[in-house]
């Protein structure tokens, strides 16, 4: 067999997903021409598919080093290095890929995917746009168009591109999740009945039922039906819960080490304004604050960054495969923390384009690490968001999260994110004791929603920047927003999430009881 047909059946192969095949036709093509670039660009494809990520990296070195004006190869390099979270390697790989002539569909979209998850929307959106308009026929890149206007601010262009996504894919879980995500729905205007008659089609697809069934939930929240919001949330889980199996004993040794590391750790006042981290349990109003910060003239958002965890498991080079854990966290009191401080912030600047005296770090678990980041960084802030307990429990447990992010595994069952949320609260209790108050400070999210007036100028007064009224004026914002809250951050302020908790009952009592057990919740509200 010729290589040029051994080349076209290892690429059909691998379409399939018919990985050794494909992997012995690749070998196949080398043995006949050692220096072919497509073979090893293949051969990548397919490590990366098995998520061995820094091998594939050496595979399109490979083929790069033969075919050195190889577009794909670049794109696909890139992308495993923003999974290696290598993002400032990843980024110069895609202005190398840009340079290179007539890129592919495949190509663009790739390139897109890897901007977005550097948090460069506003660069990836004319990626997609080409990708969508070479492959019209492809809901993949319709998608990934979608969620990159939906970040924007986009919604009408989003909802048009998820549409799309349908037209071309009926069954399609993800977009019809998204339509429904980012569209109010009425009693005479929903997708209840079409979504209800889709579930039981995926009997054996966890994440596609976790996308319909979280779907219907928020129709029938939109609806303020919490009796049937509750129950297809159940529905919604059950499978993918399974399949997870959740540990809580793993966060529990995280959330131990970290008030161990309040206690003993020395913090030193703070010097002038500098990176503020805004954290929390998700759904609590982080992005909120983020959004109400960033509106000052002085300060830059940078997302939800994990380079700061990623940069202390390098640097102390514990065991295990996970960025974090408890064995890191301890590893991280003896670590060089200026140093590290100092590589956080340089990368920051260099790889999210900060040109402000100030940015914003709103990654949410990133809460654990604040007595690190506040003796590694001396001018770093932590502002650490509280909701209501009731509404903290029902807003992780409803939101959908990306099941590949393990650390959010606990949302999967009602009971579990009240044990969680008590852990994550006693150790903020533990932090609130030990760490200076002038560089670590809690906001209660009732509190921003009833006063912002007060609770921005106090907050801007603790990072040391002068008030301005563009902060109060955040929904004008036009940064974009890649969280679940990219909707409602440009709307003005609603109390209609307020006291959300009381709709859910009785289905919502058995983690509220966990909550009154542990002392954070009053009897008396259930009676009220």
């Amino acid at each position: 067999m010729s290589v040029s047909e051994l080349l076209d059946e290892a690429q059909t192969l691998l379409a399939q997903k018919a990985y050794r095949e494909a992997h012995s036709r690749c070998l196949s093509v080398l043995q006949q021409d050692p220096r072919n670039a497509s073979a090893y660009y293949l051969l990548g494809i397919l490590t990366a598919d098995h998520a061995n990520h820094a091998k594939a990296v050496e595979l399109f070195d490979r083929s790069l080093a033969f075919a050195p004006h190889h577009a794909p190869s670049y794109a696909q390099k890139a992308r495993s290095l923003i999974a290696l979270n290598q993002r400032e390697a990843a980024l110069e790989t895609v202005q190398l890929a840009s340079q290179q002539p007539d890129p592919t569909p495949f190509t663009l979209d790739t390139l897109g995917v890897v901007l977005s998850r550097a948090g460069r929307h506003e660069d990836a959106i004319s990626f997609y746009e080409k990708a969508v308009a070479g492959a019209p026929e492809n809901s993949e890149y319709f998608y990934n168009y979608g969620a990159a206007l939906q970040f924007l601010g986009r919604m009408d262009e989003a909802r048009e591109a998820y549409q799309r996504v349908i037209a071309l894919d009926q069954d399609d879980a993800r977009a019809r999740a998204a339509i429904v995500t980012i569209t109010k729905q009425t009693a005479d205007d929903n997708d209840i009945a079409e979504l209800e008659a889709l579930f039981p089609r995926f009997a054996q697809d966890a994440n596609a039922r976790l996308n319909i069934g979280h779907a219907v939930a928020k129709a029938y929240e939109d609806l303020k039906d919490g009796r049937n919001a509750l129950t297809w949330l159940e529905r919604a889980k059950e499978m993918k819960r399974e399949e997870l199996n959740y540990d809580p004993e793993f966060d529990e040794r995280i959330f131990e080490q970290a008030k161990i590391l309040a206690s003993d750790l020395q913090i030193s006042p703070p010097a002038q304004p500098g990176p503020i981290f805004i954290v929390g349990m998700p759904r609590t109003g982080t992005t909120l604050v983020d959004r109400i910060l960033s509106s000052h003239s002085k300060v830059s958002p940078a997302g939800e960054l994990t380079d700061f965890g990623l940069l202390l498991k390098r640097q102390v080079k514990s065991p295990g495969p996970f960025v974090l854990d408890g064995e890191t966290l301890a590893a991280g009191k003896s670590a060089p923390l200026e140093i590290l401080g100092q590589d956080y912030v340089r990368r920051v600047r260099e790889t999210v384009g900060i040109t402000t005296p100030v940015f914003t770090d709103k990654m949410p678990l990133n809460v654990v690490y604040a007595p690190l980041i506040l003796k590694a960084i001396p001018n770093a802030r932590v502002i650490c968001l509280l909701r209501h307990p009731a509404d903290t429990v029902l807003s992780n447990y409803r939101q959908l999260f990306a099941t590949s992010y393990s650390y959010y595994n606990y949302a999967y069952d009602l009971e579990t994110t009240a044990r969680y949320y008590v852990m994550f609260r006693r150790m903020v209790d533990q932090f609130t004791t030990h760490l200076p108050s002038t560089r670590f400070t809690t906001v209660q999210y009732e509190s921003v929603v009833a006063d912002i007036d007060t609770e921005t100028r106090r907050l801007l007064d603790l990072c040391g920047l002068p008030f301005e009224q563009a902060c109060i004026d955040f929904h004008t914002n036009k940064a974009p927003v890649a969280t679940a809250s990219s909707a409602q951050v440009r709307q003005p302020l609603y109390t209609s999430s307020l006291a959300r908790w009381k709709r859910y009952r009785p289905g919502l009592d058995a983690a509220l009881n966990i909550l009154v057990e542990a002392g954070f919740v009053d009897a008396a509200e259930l009676t009220d």
